[in-house]
């Protein structure tokens, strides 16, 4: 399986971020969630939400309902958006394949490169 990121690098305070995971060598549809994390320095891996194979969303409670988790399953993709972003939203964004929820590590499942998100204030 592959997957990569894709959407604007840079983004200003207050707007939403919107990223596109591109899924190719896999069905969305079939088993597995569809992830998104992200990783800063000093912060770490923080898992921001997940849509499963049957359409369900799960979210980390953290983000405060600023996520959407979404997919079109004719493209075989699916989307995040984050709403109300700060300079704390900086991050190196990726999508994956994960058979977990949350996710805490990279090591397992499979993952995009990540893009880089530059929130300005």
């Amino acid at each position: 399986v592959q997957l990569q990121e894709s959407g604007p690098g840079l983004v200003q305070s207050s707007q939403t971020l919107s990223l596109t995971c591109t899924v190719s060598g896999a069905s969305i549809t079939t088993d597995y969630y569809w992830s998104w994390i992200r990783q800063s320095p000093g912060k770490g891996l923080e898992w921001l939400g997940a849509i499963g194979y049957t359409g369900s969303v799960y979210y980390n409670p953290s983000l405060k309902r600023r996520a959407s988790i979404s997919r079109d399953t004719s493209k075989n993709q699916f989307t995040l958006q984050l709403t109300a972003v700060t300079p704390e939203d900086t991050a190196v964004y990726s999508c994956g394949r994960a058979t977990q929820r949350p996710v805490t590590t990279t090591s397992r499942g499979s993952w995009g490169q990540g893009t880089q998100v530059t929130v300005s204030s």
